[in-house]
């Protein structure tokens, strides 16, 4: 996949700027690299427009210093006066640390996204637009009000808003509905299905895609609406799990898992692909695959879009030599341990590229619909797959 420069005609909204914050310069590299690749190539093919320019790189430089108190001020070191302005931030990346009274501490969600807010305030309204790629939304898990709690996710939204922000792409939000905190301003939720489908497909030569032979599988009653997409796309049965709580008890912040009661057919001989949003600790994970191999499904593939490890490895490990997992896929919106990539069991799927469509398509302010929406693409890379059992780059 790459632009149809056809689409590319009409004239870009300002001069295309990218701030890569220090928690997603990885990424940034890759989206720049992307970026300079096809402008250059329509400069030399003349589909490029007059106010559109070839650029060794995209990418303007920002930086968050920090004194020796840990407080921050942010610097822009190149003008962003008329600039289309796209800035990526990853708010969980906790491998960037700073220095508070000689002690040395990992940046915190919260610590990201005050250096966002410097960001976004040290362009003094010069900008034409800002577009705020934030993958993993911050504060996204707190977005509903049960009891006398914050709604931190709806007054973060509110508060970028109120600073001028045009548009805010996130990747499978939580519940996007937090978006109607801002019913005005441009909000959009990305799912990475096309992504994942693509990185499990070149990952496994000998997945046979129908009914008698995979299952989609929800773990709990909040991730159907992702379960039901994969399982449409793909022509293929769901079952999902229920998580049984007990609610007079709060652990880590949350109402512990009783157990997990099943609803759905037998699963036995069949691969299954359990889907989330995420994998935190990874226990939800693991309780679920050890019940579905209970339940003699064959293979068990785990798909999330942010894989955040908290609790380390050694129980995906574990798991893996057991045969209880068959492979992890998460993609690349957040931060990656090193020792991920060593995994036997762990597959990455890029979105770098994805992204990079993204930020040309709304630069030239066209429809993002198709990108959004990617089934007749799947079922493209499903025809091929079954033909010659992998897929090319696209």
């Amino acid at each position: 996949m790459r632009p149809d420069d056809t689409k590319f005609t009409t004239i870009p909204v300002g001069k295309l700027g990218l701030i890569a914050m220090e928690s997603c310069s990885d990424l940034g590299k890759k989206v720049d690299e992307y970026l300079v690749k096809w402008h250059k190539e329509r400069q030399a093919s003349d589909h490029a427009l007059i106010n559109e320019t070839a650029q060794d790189s995209f990418l303007l430089e920002a930086t968050c210093p920090r004194f020796g108190s840990g407080e921050a001020k942010a610097l822009l070191k190149d003008s962003v006066r008329g600039v289309d302005l796209y800035i990526l931030v990853d708010v969980l990346n906790h491998s960037i640390k700073y220095s508070l009274c000689g002690n040395q501490n990992s940046m915190s969600p919260d610590d990201h996204y005050q250096d966002l807010k410097r960001i976004i305030s040290a362009t003094n309204n010069k900008t034409k637009n800002i577009t705020v790629i934030m993958p993993f939304l911050y504060e996204s898990r707190q977005h509903k009000r049960s009891y006398r709690e914050s709604l931190d996710c709806a007054l973060a939204l509110q508060e970028l808003d109120a600073m001028g922000v045009n548009n805010i792409i996130t990747f499978d939000a939580h519940d996007p509905r937090v978006q109607n905190a801002i019913p005005s301003s441009g909000f959009d939720n990305i799912m990475p299905t096309y992504q994942f489908i693509k990185a499990l497909l070149r990952s496994t030569p000998d997945l046979e895609i129908d009914s008698e032979h995979m299952m989609i599988i929800s773990p709990d009653e909040g991730a159907m609406n992702r379960a039901m997409y994969f399982s449409s796309v793909l022509g293929v049965d769901i079952g999902m799990f229920y998580k049984r709580r007990d609610y007079s008890t709060i652990v880590n912040g949350r109402n512990p898992i009783i157990c997990h009661e099943f609803l759905g057919d037998s699963v036995e001989g069949k691969d299954v692909l359990i889907i989330d949003d995420m994998i935190s600790s990874g226990e939800s994970m693991f309780d679920v695959a050890r019940e579905l191999k209970r339940r003699k499904a064959k293979r068990v593939f785990c798909i999330s879009t942010f894989g955040l490890f908290t609790n380390g490895l050694d129980k995906f490990d574990k798991c893996y030599e057991e045969g209880i997992i068959e492979k992890v896929i998460t993609t690349n919106l957040t931060y990656q341990r090193p020792d991920l990539f060593e995994k036997p069991w762990y597959v990455s799927a890029d979105m770098s590229k994805y992204i990079a469509i993204l930020i040309e398509s709304i630069n030239h302010d066209t429809s993002i619909s198709k990108l959004i929406d990617p089934a007749a693409r799947i079922k493209a890379r499903l025809e091929e797959y079954k033909q010659t059992h992998t897929i090319k780059e696209d």
